[in-house]
């Protein structure tokens, strides 16, 4: 699209901004013909949309790279500005057309009909609608903003009355509440107008978040003066006649979405506050579902087909202890960064950035969802970061070193990444978790014939991963166009996951096949997953009395151990208790099994029992971080007082130690409660 350029880079730009200009104008004035358009006119017009907003961003990202070098002239900076507040304004309309346009549909069928043949056209392009929603990866962004909609009678009145509370984002902007009354001064074809409060304060609000003030219709007023559950769909006014569904894009999709996690991305993609690509998060969900997709199922063991015996946990009678089991899939993975992730509006506060990922066959989750959260420098927002080979008191959450075990003979097995953040809406503070961009990784190529070990460039996708087609920021297409130095570019600004694939030593793979079939974690806390399987095979294989016998274990580790690996926090205090305390062994008692066996059980009552059934640690909460802090306070505290005292005992037997009442649950172990069924 861009003209060959000239000596004048700036000038050359500004060429390329009018025709720019030229084609949203045409595009704008096509939309405004008299009469409906037809669906497939509309279609037409939206894809265009996006067609001329990836122009845009294009000459956005041009602009920003010229200096003053590059053009002699005069008022550089001033004529640089003026080229970015054409685009800005050109972004905004198109915006502002794309969102109309998806909402004529709405605008049809909330009319008052008057005549039969009306209702019959509107059901018409209801359904022509429908049917057009899997046709292309725009058909999401179009349901995602179809709430737009603006009566005559908006056009003519000059006072609104605001639906919900603004907040500025620039210099400029109008903050206003919910119910104000603002009176219009200019109305901007962008969508920011320019309103007055009554204080006599001036500034750019958005459009959506108003409705026309009618001072005759109290009913209005009063429902504007109360609280937020009184503006709801099927709202009644004080003579009994119902409220119609209101049609502007940022309310009604705030109000929906206080029930449901997927409009408040709806919400926060039409407000620009993430990108098109960005999803609720689909594994975050899966775990919120129950226990069967988190480690500590996976971790118990699994009985045989006629549940008489148990599959993956077998009695080693020669070495004394549990049967090594190898497996189809027995890897370590690395996760080394993440670039070029968009960055979210400033109406959202990231509360944490993390990779969630699990084994996949392109439709279902095979195994345990494991997370590593990541870092980031200010300075480069856009890279995330992992700590691999974690050691000491870094927390086992930040290992970016993770285990990987599968039997699954599926063909397509694979890992699913999805890139996430959780946040907290700044003027509502709902929180949630959103999915930044996935990628399927296959561990066998067409052959059966698993693939090298080495590190893996992956360029992420946007939706969800049931989603075909859809990039994570539309604004950075990956569709280059031009020259092959251009595509390169392109390419690399796209957003994408680096992992390495590492080989296993005959060590690695001994160690690995003590654990599950089926699991994934991390490398940090490998040893300590062996002991609790080598204990388990003891109590359930070795000691019982009778193989045939269901009756409950007396054994607090095994009835608690699974906990941990919900809350790794007091898996890092396990941890280190463990690492402090084997520093005191010999070399021949490092070397004797049933004592280091012995030692683990008494570390692990001295620091974990004691945490885990105190009051004065708070819930474990994901990504909240003065819960996290608190945590960790009171963890560094009691170990450190387990280190003074040498053991637990004191704080137990003292007064300031406050648990909770004994549960039965603490001190057995129900294995036929826990166990997994087979799924072969």
């Amino acid at each position: 699209m861009l003209a060959r350029r000239s000596r004048d880079p700036l000038q050359n730009l500004r060429r390329c901004n009018q025709d720019l200009k030229q084609q949203v104008d045409s595009l704008l004035s096509e939309s405004q013909l008299k009469g409906a358009l037809e669906p497939s006119k509309r279609r037409d017009i939206y894809q265009r949309c996006i067609q001329l907003k990836q122009a845009i961003d294009e000459n956005k990202n041009i602009l920003q790279k010229l200096n003053k070098a590059d053009t002699p002239v005069g008022n550089y900076n001033q004529k640089k500005e003026e080229e970015r507040n054409l685009l800005d304004k050109l972004t905004h309309r198109l915006q502002e057309l794309a969102v109309t346009i998806s909402a004529e549909n709405i605008t049809e069928v909330e009319a008052p009909t008057e005549k039969e043949d009306d209702s019959a056209e509107e059901d018409e392009e209801e359904g022509e609608s429908e049917e057009s929603g899997g046709e292309d990866e725009e058909s999401d962004e179009e349901d995602e903003e179809k709430q737009e909609n603006e009566s005559p009678e908006q056009e003519t009145s000059k006072e609104y009355i605001a639906v919900g509370d603004f907040t500025a984002q620039q210099v400029g902007d109008l903050t206003f509440k919910k119910g104000e009354i603002l009176f219009i001064i200019k109305k901007n074809t962008d969508g920011w107008w320019i309103a007055k409060n009554a204080k006599g304060n001036e500034g750019l609000i958005p459009r959506t978040y108003l409705e026309p003030y009618n001072k005759e219709d109290s009913s209005q007023e009063s429902s504007a003066e109360g609280s937020e559950d009184d503006v709801e769909v099927g709202d009644e006014t004080a003579d009994g006649a119902e409220v119609k569904q209101r049609t502007d894009s940022h309310w009604s999709a705030v109000q929906k979405a206080m029930s449901e996690q997927i409009n408040t991305a709806d919400v926060l993609t039409t407000m620009g506050a993430i990108p098109a690509g960005f999803r609720p998060s689909t594994l975050s969900q899966l775990l919120e579902e129950g226990n069967q997709y988190r480690a500590s199922y996976f971790l118990q063991p699994e009985l045989t087909a006629s549940q008489l015996a148990f599959r993956d946990l077998l009695w080693d009678a020669k070495a004394g202890t549990i049967k090594s089991r190898p497996s189809r899939v027995s890897l370590i993975l690395t996760l080394w960064s993440c670039k070029m992730i968009p960055l979210p509006g400033m109406s959202i506060q990231v509360l944490s950035r993390h990779v969630r990922l699990c084994l996949f066959d392109g439709n279902k989750v095979l195994s345990n969802i494991h997370t590593v959260r990541a870092t980031w420098q200010p300075k480069k927002p856009k890279t995330w970061t992992f700590s691999p080979q974690v050691t000491g008191i870094l927390p086992c959450l930040l290992d970016g070193d993770f285990f990987i075990r599968s039997n699954s003979s599926i063909p397509d097995l694979g890992i699913l990444f999805e890139l996430g953040i959780s946040y907290i809406r700044n003027s509502t503070g709902e929180r949630g978790e959103l999915s930044c961009g996935w990628v399927f990784l296959k561990l066998f190529d067409a052959s059966g014939i698993p693939i090298p070990a080495k590190t893996y460039e992956l360029f992420l996708n946007g939706g969800t991963p049931y989603e075909k087609g859809v990039e994570v920021d539309p604004s950075v297409s990956r569709r280059a166009h031009g020259n092959i130095f251009h595509q390169m570019m392109t390419m690399r600004r796209q957003p994408q996951l680096l992992v390495k694939l590492r080989s296993l030593n005959s060590r690695s793979r001994n160690i690995l096949s003590l654990l599950p079939e089926t699991l994934i974690g991390s490398m940090c806390s490998v040893h300590l997953l062996i002991f609790y399987r080598q204990i388990l095979g003891d109590v359930l294989l070795k000691d019982r009395t009778s193989l045939q016998s269901a009756d409950l274990i007396s054994h607090p580790m095994l009835a608690t151990f699974p906990k941990l690996l919900e809350q790794p926090d007091v898996m890092d205090a396990l941890r280190s208790s463990w690492a402090e305390k084997e520093s005191t062994f010999k070399r021949s008692e490092k070397r004797d099994q049933e004592f280091l066996k012995a030692m683990f059980l008494q570390v692990y009552h001295d620091c974990v029992l004691p945490l885990l059934h105190s009051t004065v640690l708070p819930p474990f909460k994901w990504a909240e971080e003065e819960t996290e802090a608190t945590r960790w306070k009171v963890i560094a505290n009691f170990l450190k007082q387990n280190q003074e005292n040498e053991g637990a005992l004191q704080a137990l037997l003292s007064p300031d130690g406050i648990h909770e009442p004994f549960d039965l649950s603490e001190q057995t172990y129900d294995f036929l409660g826990e166990i997994r069924k087979s799924t072969a």
